[in-house]
């Protein structure tokens, strides 16, 4: 028997039977605790404005910035009431980008080792923080992928700053497209399980995700999860996509690796069972309403 070309299928099919974003039977059994470390961001999306603020519920939006004892304290608070089997790192900048995430990961894994750990990016850094998601013993990888072909990217990202110099326009996709699709493989390679989002745009990359799938998947990747564009800041005009749409691509993907549908879009803070015992911090108590 010959063996698997990446060394995280196996722990691919461990993550679907536990963990509450990979499997849709357990979404809403057992929850996650997102902790709100990482600000700083290395790139600028054009659908993407990061908030502190205690009302919308959407990625990017934290209610505060933790340091990192903040934060181990509050999964500790945390565990203690709740179902939780995954702790992740999610923003409200992007992980990578910033060294308290490994220095947070580095303590849950000894205080809490059977923890699912998670971290989010936009893949720039990826290549280069390879052996620091290894020796955090980070279980899965989300990387958040919109494009693979330079004249669709161009449009979805304003700037990349990467070693010091910042890039614009196509040059600014190539190098972080150059790095998201690199640092997938060599994840993979690792045992690292690597979940793709793709934010569904109408109109300017909705016939290009299948395409995304394919690549991804040749590198690596274990699951996809499509996403509706949430119009802000540079797109704040374009259409949100409706059910039907989003389904119809989704089912196209399916076709080529498995498909995560249930995505909350969560809050960089949020914590609990996603959709039922949802939470996030310093939400005003039911009480106050």
């Amino acid at each position: 028997m010959s063996e698997p070309k990446f060394k995280n299928e196996s722990k691919f099919a461990h993550l679907t039977k536990v963990h509450p974003c990979f499997s849709e039977k357990m979404h809403d059994k057992v929850g996650r605790v997102h902790v709100p470390i990482a600000p700083r961001c290395n790139i600028q999306c054009n659908f993407c404005t990061r908030e502190i603020n205690k009302c919308e519920n959407r990625p990017g939006v934290s209610a505060r910035v933790m340091n990192v004892q903040q934060a181990v304290e509050h999964v500790e608070d945390v565990i203690k009431d709740m179902r939780i089997k995954v702790v992740g790192v999610a923003g409200p900048g992007d992980a990578l980008a910033n060294p308290e995430t490994f220095e947070f990961f580095k303590i849950i894994d000894k205080k809490f080792p059977d923890l699912i750990k998670c971290l989010s990016t936009n893949g720039l850094l990826l290549p280069d923080r390879i052996d620091d998601i290894v020796e955090a013993n980070v279980n899965s990888v989300t990387v958040t992928i919109n494009a693979v072909d330079p004249e669709i990217g161009q449009h979805i990202y304003s700037n990349v700053f990467y070693n010091g110099k910042l890039y614009q326009g196509k040059e600014a996709f190539e190098v972080l497209s150059k790095n998201q699709l690199e640092g997938i493989e060599k994840l993979a390679g690792k045992g690292v399980v690597i979940k793709v989002n793709s934010v569904l745009i109408p109109g300017l990359n909705d016939k290009h995700i299948i395409d995304i799938a394919r690549e991804v998947k040749k590198r690596g990747a274990n699951l996809m999860n499509v996403l509706p564009l949430i119009p802000l800041y540079k797109m704040k005009d374009y259409p949100r996509p409706g059910c039907a749409e989003l389904s119809e691509v989704r089912d196209a993907v399916e076709e080529i690796i498995p498909v995560f549908r249930a995505c909350t879009q969560c809050r960089a803070d949020a914590y609990g069972v996603p959709g039922k015992e949802d939470k996030h911090l310093d939400m005003t108590p039911a009480s106050h309403y």
